[in-house]
């Protein structure tokens, strides 16, 4: 079974990447489904994950899959302290960030390539019709509780979010204002939000203006899928 750790493991969140995690047995951890197939796990009943979905699994075993990502927080106290274990300020790389908003990166992991339809993980489409290649890359982000996380709207690549540690809301806004808000997702451990954007044309989508609102000390995860010309 072909798997390494995603180089920001620590103590504190262990994070793996498997090439297939078919026959894995998870003790206890969040599975991440980093594929356009369903992820199908064993059991009397059986039961499955979404493509590009997630779920927290205990005594469990993966019966079929293709890459996914499987990560566990082993140590919570001190696990703020992410800036003393290589993770960097966003407002170290981005001159306009608020100065004041304490939301860190980790390192950024590229974990290879995945063919897919843009259309179908927008959900534009129930099947993939348009095969295009997308660089896969996958980071951990923490803030403490009450952060404002920065309205967005220009992500240059498809992403989705799952929820690590903590809970929060990916948040949509119909303008670069809070008071605009229109919808709240609420994201628990172990869940990841279905894809905002919108596919409008050849490497290129629409988002809404949107957030991240840490409601507790909170980490997640970033899928980013970044288009090969």
């Amino acid at each position: 079974m072909q798997h390494r750790p995603l180089n920001f493991t620590d103590d504190f969140v262990a994070a793996d990447f498997f090439e297939d995690g078919s026959g894995l047995h998870v003790e206890s951890a969040i599975v991440v489904n980093l594929s356009s197939d369903r992820l199908i796990i064993d059991d009397a009943i059986k039961t499955s994950i979404a493509p590009w979905r997630s779920a927290m699994l205990s005594k469990a075993t993966i019966e079929q899959s293709g890459r996914i990502a499987v990560l566990k927080v082993c140590k919570t106290v001190d696990l703020g302290g992410v800036m003393f274990r290589r993770w960097d300020w966003l407002g170290n790389r981005i001159r306009s960030f608020p100065r004041q908003t304490p939301l860190f990166i980790s390192l950024q992991d590229t974990v290879g390539e995945v063919e897919l339809d843009p259309l179908f993980f927008s959900g534009e489409v129930a099947v993939e019709r348009q095969l295009q290649r997308f660089v896969l890359k996958l980071n951990l982000w923490w803030s403490p509780a009450e952060t404002d996380c920065f309205i967005h709207d220009n992500p240059p690549f498809l992403e989705v979010h799952t929820q690590i540690f903590g809970t929060g809301r990916m948040q949509k806004f119909r303008e670069n204002d809070q008071t605009t808000l229109y919808q709240d997702v609420l994201m628990a451990p172990g869940f990841t939000h279905e894809a905002f954007c919108r596919v409008s044309g050849t490497n290129q989508w629409k988002y809404p203006w949107h957030r991240y609102f840490a409601d507790t000390d909170a980490v997640w995860l970033a899928i980013e899928l970044q288009p090969i010309s």
